[in-house]
């Protein structure tokens, strides 16, 4: 469907061990993930909803079919790094773009990971079970 020759916008969006490889090409709002439709793809109305949050902000929706390579993580994770590699490519599409982005929080990397679980209990905190007796 798309080729190499059709130019394209490109962002890479994280969140938490998810990896987004997001293009924007010129279109009227298709949304491809993994090969797949987004409807297809993300059963929850939410997540379709936090993927084209970025249109909304900058007012592009209809503008840009998204083509997209999504792995690691679990479905939350994913379309959260699907929204921030889309506000990375719309930046590269319209740098103006950047104030209303920015204030959104959409450029912001998510720093929040889990926690390593540590030596002497069961998880990251949780403690083996106390026994009096």
């Amino acid at each position: 469907m798309y080729t190499s020759a059709k130019p394209y916008f490109y962002g890479t969006g994280r969140r938490k061990s998810s990896v987004a490889r997001v293009r924007l090409y010129a279109g009227k709002g298709v949304i491809t993930i993994n090969g797949r439709d987004i409807d297809d793809y993300f059963g929850l109305e939410t997540l379709k909803l936090i993927v084209r949050q970025p249109f909304g902000v900058t007012g592009t929706e209809g503008t840009f079919d998204i083509v997209c390579n999504v792995n690691g993580g679990g479905v939350a994770g994913q379309a959260g790094a699907i929204r921030h590699g889309v506000a990375r490519a719309l930046l590269q599409a319209d740098p103006n773009y950047r104030a209303a982005l920015k204030k959104a929080g959409f450029l912001t990397r998510d720093p929040r990971m889990k926690e390593r679980k540590k030596y002497g209990l069961k998880a990251a905190r949780r403690a083996p079970q106390f026994s009096k007796r």
